[in-house]
């Protein structure tokens, strides 16, 4: 066994840097681990590499991406363990944390667990989503930040969400050639979200930036087409073209850079390979762990913070983050239950104020389930296994009554992502052919390891290693 923290966390974005402030604030040993080479998680990702070696593009990403800078360098001041490029592939029942650093493998114990492994991408499994050339939208938002690189030729933005905007925006300000953005809300959702507006106005601040968002598109002169159906991308070898429908209507635009978005969803791997309780958000269609006000989810000592709890931005995952630091130095004896509430009472109040907004957006950008559950049959749904919605909805027919019965008889699910790209358009296949909803389909079982690994490293699992 190798050594034992007192708390270890599991990724360095807004919440992992802040619950390692406020616990290392109140004297507990804290390891951070994270995949990436730099603290900041995607919405701050290489924030002080951009700032050094491209003041351009760290000028251009503004306030928002800005503001990480001060958290990281207040993570930094703590002192705490951090493992920039640890990957996490399995985490035992007694809280031993496994994990790869430079190609070998390494266990610590922890008295407790953060999970603030952040959201992810939502897969959008148009015809043709595997064709070189398309990508996320949030993927192109972080070669941006990552990297300075804009797409080259012409671009097509297609989805919805605030995130489609943010790149949208960036894109134009960068110069990039954006031929048009292409929204695929339904107008019921602005109908839906009409009486949430007013409760958002405490944090209209998010609304003004939606509107500056979408004000530097129409200044960039990018034409924006609303309502738009049934996308589909063709090429040969690379991306050519992108068909879609708007008012009964089939349009064609040539394109060389596709970039979809159907918003982000939570992180689930690690919190539902431990075995924590989850609960079906019915609004925007994902998995979430169940958790109490402080971040603690159904498993003793293992917490979840940030946007791999509940999505709500980059200012309530810090707030939430504070939260889990906090009780994790109550429960570990540091500071006394009344200290952890009243030093919870500003960040609590933080997450009032910013989560006023969310029932607004979260109405306006419910998903399109005409795009997560394609209706042909040819559309890919897991891309590692290259299995079909039609292969899918064919597992149903004979017998498959829910997502893991799907994946035995068509090994979706089974590949290098262990799911993270198929899960949610694949269960949501299944509910619809079964006339249930996705709650009743379920999720993956997630097994170790969580991610690859081979099998020279795995060997050295068995052996007693310390943090390095």
């Amino acid at each position: 066994m190798g050594e034992k923290f007192d708390l270890v966390i599991v990724g360095a974005g807004p919440a992992g840097m802040a619950a390692a402030v406020e616990a290392a604030g109140h004297k507990l040993s804290v390891l951070v681990l994270d995949e990436q080479p730099e603290e900041g998680g995607q919405i701050y990702r290489s924030v002080s590499t951009t700032e050094r070696l491209r003041p351009e593009t760290y000028a251009l990403l503004g306030d928002d991406y800005q503001n990480g800078k001060k958290l990281q360098l207040s993570f930094q001041q703590t002192g705490v363990k951090y493992l920039s490029n640890a990957i996490v592939w399995n985490i035992e029942p007694d809280m031993t944390v496994n994990y790869l650093h430079n190609g070998s493998t390494h266990q610590v114990a922890a008295s407790r667990l953060l999970i603030a492994t952040g959201a992810q991408e939502r897969p959008v499994p148009i015809p043709g989503w595997t064709l070189p050339g398309v990508m996320g939208a949030a993927a192109a938002d972080v070669l941006l930040k990552s990297s300075g690189v804009v797409p080259s030729g012409k671009i097509v933005l297609a989805g919805s969400g605030p995130l489609l905007w943010l790149a949208a925006s960036r894109l134009a300000e960068a110069k990039a050639e954006i031929s048009a953005v292409l929204e695929t809300v339904n107008f019921s959702n602005y109908l839906k979200a009409l009486p949430h507006l007013p409760l958002a106005l405490p944090s209209a601040g998010y609304l003004l930036k939606g509107l500056r968002m979408k004000s530097l598109v129409s200044k960039a002169r990018i034409e924006v087409i609303s309502g738009v159906a049934d996308l589909r991308a063709e090429g040969t070898e690379e991306l050519q073209n992108l068909h879609f429908k708007h008012r009964k209507k089939y349009r064609n635009i040539e394109v060389d850079t596709l970039l979809l978005h159907e918003g982000v969803v939570p992180n689930i791997q690690l919190s539902s390979h431990m075995g924590c309780e989850h609960d079906w958000n019915e609004l925007q269609n994902y998995w979430h762990p169940v958790l109490d006000e402080w971040g603690n989810t159904s498993i003793d000592g293992v917490a979840v913070a940030g946007d791999s709890g509940i999505v709500a931005g980059a200012q309530v995952a810090e707030a939430s983050g504070h939260l889990a630091g906090l009780e994790a130095s109550y429960q570990l004896g540091m500071i006394s239950r009344s200290q952890r509430d009243e030093d919870a009472a500003i960040f609590r109040r933080k997450i009032k104020h910013h989560n006023a907004v969310r029932p607004f957006l979260e109405h306006l950008y419910s998903p399109n389930q005409a795009i997560h559950v394609p209706k042909n049959n040819s559309t890919l749904i897991c891309r590692c296994e290259e299995v079909t919605a039609g292969q899918i909805r064919k597992s149903v027919e004979l017998g498959a009554l829910d997502l893991n019965g799907a994946k035995a008889y068509t090994r979706c699910g089974m590949g290098a992502c262990q799911g993270r790209m198929c899960g949610l358009a694949a269960a949501g296949i299944i509910a619809e052919v079964l006339g249930k909803s996705p709650r009743d389909v379920g999720y993956y079982r997630c097994r170790a390891p969580v991610k690859p690994i081979n099998l020279a490293q795995l060997t050295e699992a068995g052996n007693e290693t310390s943090v390095s």
